[in-house]
Order: structure tokens, then sequence, then C-alpha cells
């Protein structure tokens, strides 16, 4: 029978008339818009790790024979919808067309909402294959790939074109009405940012400039890395001039990253004062934590435990509608929003929110939302193919925060825990686990060690502990219950740990360590005697190598905060591009403005704090005698501030005090920043580097003065230290890097909190005799001193222009006329 031709026939003599498609969509985005089913179900599907995937999918076309094409492009258009992706395999002798996935384990169940989607990708590349090809039928298989055996479970199906094709149109005609309204909704935003006004009158000083350099880095596709003083309004000068160029640059998503929840408040603000000023029909949505947006903690995320995880893509089309028409109307879905569609649709809030980021046009979110190693954000942007802008907000603190998102540890009471209520067929792969890590704990009696590579024999025993963790977890099927919940948080903890000691090797082994953190036992002594007691830790030092591929995947990425100074610092920290543009927005605020002293005379060195802690009492009671106010004051540690605020008050009882506690919740900080007050009157005891330090606007005589006793260093320990030798080893500048610039930074955040509008004046006393060194004063902000130490900064501006500095003067500046 000869096959069928079912590509459409033109008139004869007339050309084909190339119809541009109106919408384009990826092939996953589509089934997982029509084809997924049934009930949410997390608890089988740990999935390996893009690179295992990447070679996974490797290994299996490695094995086909010649005939075999790998990463086949496709497309295919259905009236105006442009439908493409990369079937992953297609055997032409065999004529099978392969969809291939990677798990873990041999005994791995793909819950049946995960089996749709797959059939459907694969139909879906299946007919696009035959239409392409002229086949009239073909084989199509999913391979499922085991990458701890090496091995295959494939199922396999013969379809006929028409079939295919009839399957891939009834999923194109699903899509299409919402296809129409995401098509008008573009439209309609292109068009209202290309004439979107400034919501203000003009703009402050220095935020045209970083508002210029924004646009600017977008236009271009690069990153840029600027400082720009706090009170200038960084939120809408650079939310505004990214929304600007995104009709030009076809950007379809901006995320605003933020690594505290006043952040994405400050954005949340943003946008909507941006829309409220005749502006573009724009979808904003935010993106909590998953614990903060869980309505039953309690319960395990699956549909025989969870009601919101219960027939969840049953009822997600209506909840996604009901979505959808909340951001029509309101521009906006924040946390209240999302829990109350969630409520009314009984769906889970947190997953909903992740299926609307595929339809918003800013997403709001913490850092881990793009950065982590699964990041959400950054695997759909992938994924789909985005073209996005990103926006990193307070960008001094990605270094941490990337750090401990690569960094695994493993809590021996939670191991001893999961012991006693594990099933009794996880025992022997169990108790070898114990075996090794009881070794790992007695190999010396130093409290702290760190060890070349990962002990493999630990690191094998915790793989085949997981192995049969899953393979237990997944015989039991849906009778799991609740009661499994420390051996599935074991497994998942024990499988990131697993996954990051693979990669210490990597880059020679400079971004990471093994280490292992011995308790003290009875007597003293840090030599376990009983049970396991070591805290093993794969300890990420220089999170550079993990963000690269991160800045690479984003059309153009701005890194913004009052601190980033030294440039070469963040720049070697984060593996930021080698194109990398740097801003230095120059500070709207005046010398005149803030009187700097430094107490010379004191010495908060831990050694010397008893004998100064009465001249640093009396420094801050003569000051508030001088000009009573609110004032702020920032110690080392909660001990320090203890300390000093109960000599205070035996010194100056008449003198209201307010103390920030240790553990303080989002409540108790609120109060806190609500006793300063407009005509208010105390000092606020709070530790530098805390929730205080930075991100607080407390303008005019809310807050007239700080008090920073300490340089902020990290405290000397050996994880610092062996920080500080790494640092050395890599850039030569050990002590700098992990001492004096983290520190220095904190110091010029808390004292920030004092100058915050054009009409405010204050005093900020910096309280170490350190502080008068040369090397302290050059990284302090320039307008806080008088001439003579400002010359001595020219060296540091000069070698910061090597990071080609942008003027801002361009035809950037038309767009903000």
């Amino acid at each position: 029978m000869p096959e069928p031709d079912l590509s459409p026939t033109p008139a004869p003599g007339v050309p084909p008339i190339e119809i541009p498609p109106r919408y384009t969509i990826a092939v996953r985005t589509l089934c997982e818009f029509t084809a997924k089913a049934g009930d949410l179900d997390l608890r089988f599907t740990p999935s390996p790790t893009a690179q295992e995937g990447v070679a996974g999918h490797g290994v299996v076309t490695r094995r086909r024979g010649g005939d075999y094409r790998a990463e086949v492009a496709l497309s295919m258009d259905f009236e105006g919808l442009r439908v493409r992706g990369r079937a992953d395999g297609y055997d032409r002798a065999a004529n099978r067309l392969e969809e291939i996935k990677t798990v873990r384990g041999e005994g791995a169940v793909v819950p049946d909402n995960h089996r749709a989607l797959h059939w459907a990708q694969a139909k879906t590349y299946a007919w696009m294959l035959c239409a392409q090809e002229n086949l009239a039928e073909i084989d199509v298989a999913l391979v499922y790939f085991d990458i701890l055996s090496q091995q295959e479970r494939v199922e396999c199906e013969r379809f006929d074109a028409a079939t295919l094709r009839a399957t891939f149109e009834g999923h194109c005609r699903v899509f299409l009405a919402w296809a129409e309204q995401e098509i008008a909704h573009r439209s309609a935003r292109d068009a209202g940012l290309a004439t979107l006004p400034f919501p203000h009158d003009g703009f402050r000083p220095g935020q045209r400039t970083l508002a210029e350099s924004v646009y600017k880095a977008n236009a271009s596709g690069r990153t840029l890395l600027t400082q720009a003083p706090t009170g200038i309004g960084k939120s809408i000068g650079t939310v505004f001039p990214a929304l600007k160029a995104m009709p030009g640059q076809q950007i379809d998503k901006l995320f605003f990253l933020s690594a505290r929840s006043t952040g994405r408040a400050v954005a949340l603000d943003a946008t909507a004062r941006l829309t409220r000023a005749e502006g573009a029909p724009l979808r904003v949505i935010e993106l909590v934590a998953r614990d903060k947006a869980c309505e039953h903690p309690d319960l395990a995320c699956h549909g025989a435990s969870c009601p919101l995880a219960r027939s969840f893509y049953d009822r997600l089309p209506a909840a996604r509608e009901a979505a959808r028409g909340t951001l029509e109307h309101a521009q906006r879905l924040d946390r209240e929003a999302l829990r109350e569609i969630a409520r009314t649709h009984a769906v889970c809030p947190y997953f909903l929110a992740q299926e609307m980021v595929r339809w918003s046009d800013v997403v709001v979110a913490d850092y881990n939302y793009f950065f982590d190693r699964n990041a959400m954000l950054y695997a759909l942007t992938v994924v789909n193919g985005w073209r996005v802008s990103v926006l990193v907000d307070e960008a001094h603190n990605l270094v941490e925060r990337a750090r401990a998102m690569y960094t695994a540890e493993l809590d021996p009471s939670a191991f001893r825990a999961m012991r006693k209520t594990a099933p009794k067929a996880l025992a022997r792969p169990i108790e070898r686990v114990n075996r090794q890590w009881r070794a790992l704990a007695a190999r010396t009696d130093a409290a702290y060690e760190v060890c070349e590579t990962a002990p493999a024999a630990f690191v094998d025993a915790l793989t085949q502990c997981c192995a049969a963790i899953l393979e237990q977890m997944s015989a039991n099927g849906p009778a799991q219950h609740r009661h499994d919940a420390e051996l599935e948080r074991f497994y998942f903890d024990a499988l990131q740990f697993v996954r990051m000691a693979e990669q210490i090797e990597e880059h020679g082994g400079k971004h990471s360590l093994f280490d292992v953190t011995r308790r003290p036992a009875h007597g003293g002594s840090h030599r376990v005697q009983r049970g396991v007691d070591a805290v093993p830790c794969v300890r990420n030092l220089l999170p550079a190598p993990f963000l690269r591929a991160r800045f690479a995947g984003a059309h153009s990425t701005t890194l913004f905060s009052a601190t980033l100074q030294p440039v070469d610092y963040y720049t070697d920290m984060l593996g930021l591009p080698a194109r990398t543009a740097w801003v230095e927005v120059p500070s709207p605020f005046r010398a005149e403005q803030l009187d700097v002293h430094i107490a010379t005379r004191i010495s908060t060195r831990y050694r010397d704090r008893d004998r100064t802690l009465p001249a640093l009492v009396q420094l801050m009671g003569e000051q508030y005698a001088a000009r009573p106010g609110n004032y702020l004051a920032f110690f080392s540690s909660h001990d320090y501030l203890q300390r000093a605020a109960e000599a205070f008050a035996r010194s100056y009882p008449d003198v209201p005090c307010r103390l920030q506690a240790r553990g303080m919740d989002e409540a108790g900080q609120a109060a806190f920043i609500d006793g300063f007050v407009e005509g208010g009157c105390g000092i606020g005891f709070a530790v530098l580097g805390g929730s205080f330090s930075e991100g607080v606007d407390l303008p005019g005589d809310r807050l007239i003065g700080a008090f920073v006793a300490t340089l902020g260093l990290p405290q000397v320990n050996p994880v610092n230290e062996q920080l500080r030798e790494r640092m050395e080893q890599v850039f030569g500048r050990g002590y700098a890097y992990a001492y004096l610039y983290p520190g220095l930074r904190k110091v010029v955040q808390a004292a920030g909190r004092v100058i915050r509008t054009d009409d405010d004046r204050g005093v900020v006393w910096l309280i170490d005799d350190r502080f008068a060194d040369a090397e302290i004063l050059a990284l302090l902000p320039t307008w806080w001193r008088p001439a003579p130490v400002a010359a001595r900064r020219e060296t540091s501006r000069h070698n910061a222009a090597q990071h080609e500095p942008q003027s801002g003067q361009d035809a950037a500046g038309a767009i903000f006329a």
C-alpha cells in the first residue's frame, strides 16, 4: 500500500502560502496543559539531576544502531499554533520513535499522571515525524532508563499516522482557545509597555542612571552588576526599564528575585504602581516557599494522603481559568489571592502557583527559584525556550545563599529517628550506612575534620540505601501513609548528599569540600562512643561553577545592591560572564547629611570587650544626650548585644531600649520596627547581619543614628579558615574574600539605614579602632568621608572601571525622557 501524503496540497501552479504562526508552544508545555489527569503524586518520582538526565539519554542513544538519530528537531503548525520540540530519538531502520525518561531505581513506579504526559509527548512527536517523513505508521516507545542499574524498561506500541494526527489536533484544539486569549494578552501587554510612563513626576537623583543602565543591559542581552545607593528607589528603577525593554527584545518573562519577603513586597508594590499609571495589562505572580504555601504540612504530597492533591489535574483547568481571571482583573496573584482560588477549587496553592508561572509576565520570587540546583524557574526557561530578564535584588546576599544551595548535610539525629520506624526490609542497607557513619565518626578525635574526597564507602552505602528505600516505597504504592515521612525525608536528604558528593571532583575540587563535624560526647571527648554523632557535609565554598549556567540561560541579568564592591569579589564568587558590565550609581546624598565618627580608642575584639564596654556605653549615652531620638545599635552577636544592653540600662535607665530576641518571628520583627515612630526616642539593640541590618526603611526622624560596634568579620572557626585557605589558593586573596569583604558589607548595609531621603540628617558611629585603617576606609562609601580620605579611593574606582562602566548617556536616554 502506498504511503499517504498527509501534508497540505496547494492548487496547481500556485505556490504554498507561508502563514506565520500566531502562537508558539513547546511540546512538553502543550501536553502538560492538555494530557495530565488524576492526582498530584510526588512520592515515587525523585527526578535525576539535569546532568544525570543528559548522561542517561546519552547512554541509551549510544546503544542504538547507525540508523539512529538523536535529538530530532520537529515543528508542526495547526490553525496558527506552532508546536515545536526535539524528539529524543528515531530509529529509521526499525521505524521507531523513542521518548527517553531517566529514573532512579529499577523498582521506580512512574505515577499514572506522569505516564499519561510521557505518552502524550511521545505521540505528539510521532505525528510530527510522520508528517515530516511522510510515514503511514510508526512504533512509539517509552524508554525508562534507570541511572543506577543502567537498565532500560521499554513500553512500545504501533500507531497509524491518522490516529496520531487526530490525537495531536485534539491537543491543539484544547489549547487553542487559551492560546487565542494569550495572543491577545501578549499583544496588548507589549503595546502597553511600549508607551508605559514612569509612575512619578521625574526620576530621583541617580535613579535615571540606574534605569538607563538596566535598559541597555536588556537591549544588548548582557549581565549588569550595579551598585546603587539606598533610598533612590532601586525597585522602580530596575523594574520599569526591564519592562520597557520587553517588547523590543521579545522578552517573555521578567523574574524579580529577592532574598527576603520584604524585598518581594517592595517588588509587588513597584509593579502595582507601574500598572496603575495608565499601564499595560501585566500579569504578576508571587511565589513563596513550599512550607509557607502548604495547607497540610503534616500530610504527604499525593492523592492518597492530601485532599488537595487528590484529582488535582482534574480540577486544575477550572482553577487555572479562575486564576487567569484574577490576573486580568487585578493584574496580580499574590500569596493570599492564590490561596483563595486554591481553596475555592480544592487544589494545592503551591502547585497552582507553579502552573500559573507559565501564563504570567512578571514572577516575584526567592533566589532559589532560579539559582538552586533544582530551580523551577530556570528549568521552565530551558524547557520552554523563554527569553527572560532577571533582576536580582540585594545581590550581595547571593554569595552566601548560593553556597547554601549547593551544600548538603546529613543530620545524625534524623537518621537515628528514621532507623526506629523504618520497615524491617530496609534493616540491612540502613545498618550498612550506620556502620560506615560510625567509622566516619571514629576516624579521629578532632572536633572538625576535612577530607580530600568524600569517603567512597560512606557514599556507596548511602547510594545503595537510597535505591533500597526507593524500591520499598515503590512497592508500597498507594498504601504508603504519613508514618513514612521520616524515611522519605531521609531519602531525599541522602540523595541530595550523594549527588553533591559526586560533584566534588569537578573543577579540580576547588568549589566544594567534604568535612565532618563531631559533637562532643560525655566527658568532653569528641570521639563517638555509641551511635552516630558526626555531621558529614559536602560544603560549597565557591558557587561560581554552579551559577554560570544560570546566567547563560537568561537573556539579561541585572544584579543590584547598595554594596557590591570590590567588583572582583562578586565577579569571582558568582561566576559572572566575561562581558558583565559594571555601573556605580553616584549617591544622591551629601556628606553634610551624615556625621560619620570613628571611635579609635575602643576595640571590639573579643578579648577587649569586657575592658572597653564602659567606654562604649558612655559613647552611646553621650550621643543620645546630645541629640535624643531613635537609634539602632549593632553588635556582632546576641551575647555581646545582651551584655551591652544590660550595661547601658544600668548607666542610663531613663533611655527606652528594645532588644532583638533570638529566633524572633515575623510578628516580633514587625513589632520591633513599629517601635521606631516619628518623634520617638530610644535605642534598638540588634545583631549585625540580622533582620534589621538591611531591608529596613525608617526615613525622617524614625531613625536618626546608628552605632556599629563591630567590623562584622565572620567568626574565626575551622570552616571559615577552610574558606580562607581555598580563596587564597584560587584567587590569592584569602583573608579579604573570607573575612574582610563580607564583614564590611554588613557594616555599610547597617549604617545605610540612617539616610533614606534627601531631607534626612543623621549620625553613624563606627566603634572600633580598626575602622581607621586605610584598607577599611577604602571600602566605605566615598560620600561618607572628608576629601583627603576620598582621594584614597581613586585607585579602587579606577580598577572598577576596568569592568566596562556604562555612561547611560546614549540612545537609552530617549526611553526615559
